[in-house]
């Protein structure tokens, strides 16, 4: 008891939340995990540039399903370019909502009103979500 006369008691360093309550107040908390795409650029010429569309999505070969862009490192987004260094690789990250956990096999897709979107097919799952693709 402490010279006030409270009672003191010691700080819970990780109290326990109960999870059902936690999600039914909450249902984003219910699917908080992300797919990280490390792209890796092949740059072949001067003077390049690109960007990144939010139109961009992981589809799920088998049922369609689509997760949306959520946040790309180190690129634009359109209409904004990036400026990539002559004849060098540049790599950027991006991140995706969740795959449907059936999911097995997808593809990367910048689905854009004119040629030259970014398409990587027959991408296999791996059970981290983290993968490398390398574009041209």
């Amino acid at each position: 008891m402490g010279s006030t006369g409270t009672v003191i008691e010691p700080v819970k360093v990780k109290p326990a939340i109960d999870l059902d309550t936690l999600v039914a107040l909450n249902p984003a908390l219910a699917n908080d995990s992300y797919v990280y795409v490390h792209c890796n650029f092949r740059n072949r010429w001067r003077g390049m540039l690109i960007r990144i569309w939010s139109t961009t999505y992981l589809i799920d070969q088998a049922t369609g399903a689509k997760s949306r862009l959520v946040h790309a490192e180190n690129i634009t987004l359109a209409p904004v370019w990036t400026m990539v260094p002559d004849k060098r690789d540049y790599s950027f990250l991006l991140i995706f909502e969740a795959l449907p956990q059936s999911c097995k096999v997808f593809e990367l897709l910048e689905d854009i009103p004119q040629a030259g979107g970014f398409h990587v097919g027959a991408i296999l799952r791996n059970p981290s979500d983290v993968y490398h693709v390398d574009l041209t």
